[in-house]
């Protein structure tokens, strides 16, 4: 059996892990509410301390009783061709309940190449799945099971746009295919990116320390009003132990709202490719490179046949960041069409929110000299 998550190493090399035996466990407990302990006429025995704030393991309960209905394990089955004879594996991931119909959001990675899909509810039910749309680029996807005549429990979609830094949340999920696991956190971060390998990097994402693990990916996680604000997809791995070390991300939830009609509608999400690397243009930056522009996105390097290749785009030197990041003569995208960017994050969401094909003027600054380059958009290579 294997279980399913996305483990990244610090050099950001993000990877779809399969057949993992990483199975540490660590013990924990709770104490007793000091409220309800016997107490003791000796001085030299205190009365127990509650390790926790009287009432929070009960609000904690209460929550995972009504969210883990909406939460299952998905059993993916892959044949691979062997020497002798086909070879079939197993893997192990999450999702969540959608619509009384069955539909079902989780990670793509989960499900991507597998010929068997089974969907097992909180009570043991289970049936067969089939895959409805995927989103390769936002590692989304949808799946539809077969629970007719079952009163499933539907998950509530919250606004991760609203979430804080220092929120606290909850995991829930199938770490190394242990069924309706909870575990508890805080939003630790917001805006994080991280590569996918072939695809488009994972953007917008959430940061926590709610332990996730091998098996979570797809779960829900979820703030203390019962509602999901994301789908938890992948963990920091910089010791190569494949286990949780208190960085975990997640996929906003809002992000799967824009995504799921598509979806639902059996598409393929694509997302639109541009083809440079750049780094926000600061005065410190601009002094060290001899600009006299201080603001906007320093191109580092164009990748090779991508549309800002053919347009004409100039990176600064070669594929190394570090080096490419301190040599002078790249372009310096100030502007998309009519809106002014002044930091890498932002052209990349209005990139994004582009289509496939579509035109799009860069106002970049070169040699000091303010000139537009028209770029026809493409297609995120192996997004589909």
């Amino acid at each position: 059996m294997r279980v399913s998550v996305w483990i990244r190493t610090l050099s950001l090399c993000l990877g779809i892990v399969v057949g993992l035996s990483a199975w540490g466990l660590v013990a924990t407990g709770c104490e007793p509410d000091a409220s309800n302990a016997e107490q003791t006429a000796s001085p030299t025995v205190p009365p127990p301390k509650a390790t926790t704030p009287p009432g929070n393991e009960s609000s904690t309960a209460n929550l995972y009783d009504q969210v883990n209905p909406s939460v299952v394990r998905i059993t993916t089955t892959t044949v691979t061709r062997g020497r002798f004879r086909p070879q079939q594996s197993q893997g192990t991931g999450s999702g969540v309940i959608m619509d009384k119909d069955g539909d079902i959001l989780t990670n793509y990675h989960v499900i991507a190449g597998a010929q068997q899909l089974d969907v097992t509810l909180f009570d043991g039910s289970s049936a067969g799945a089939q895959v409805v749309g995927t989103d390769p680029g936002d590692d989304l996807a949808v799946i539809k099971a077969d629970f007719s005549g079952f009163d499933l429990s539907v998950a509530n979609l919250g606004d991760s746009d609203q979430i804080r830094i220092g929120d606290t949340v909850i995991a829930i999920g199938n770490p190394f295919g242990l069924d309706g696991t909870v575990t508890e956190g805080i939003v630790s971060g917001v805006n994080r990116t991280i590569p996918q390998q072939q695809n488009s990097p994972l953007r917008d994402l959430l940061q926590t320390d709610a332990a996730i693990n091998p098996g979570n990916s797809g779960g829900p996680l979820v703030n203390f009003s019962g509602e999901v604000i994301g789908i938890n997809t992948a963990l920091e791995n910089p010791t190569g132990s494949n286990t949780f070390v208190g960085v975990g991300y997640t996929v906003p939830i809002n992000t799967a709202k824009e995504f799921l009609p598509q979806m639902l509608e059996g598409k393929t999400v694509v997302h639109a490719l541009l083809g440079t690397y750049g780094q926000t243009l600061t005065p410190g930056l601009a002094k060290n490179l001899g600009l006299s522009q201080t603001s906007g996105v320093y191109v580092l390097q164009v990748d090779p046949g991508t549309p800002a290749a053919a347009a004409g785009v100039v990176g600064s030197g070669p594929s190394n960041s570090e080096v490419a990041a301190t040599s002078p003569g790249g372009d310096v995208i100030i502007g998309v069409d009519d809106n002014q960017v002044t930091s890498s994050d932002e052209m990349d969401d209005y990139i994004d929110a582009k289509q496939p094909g579509d035109t799009v003027s860069l106002h970049v600054v070169r040699g000091g000299e303010e000139i537009t380059i028209s770029a026809t958009l493409a297609e995120w290579p192996n997004s589909s």
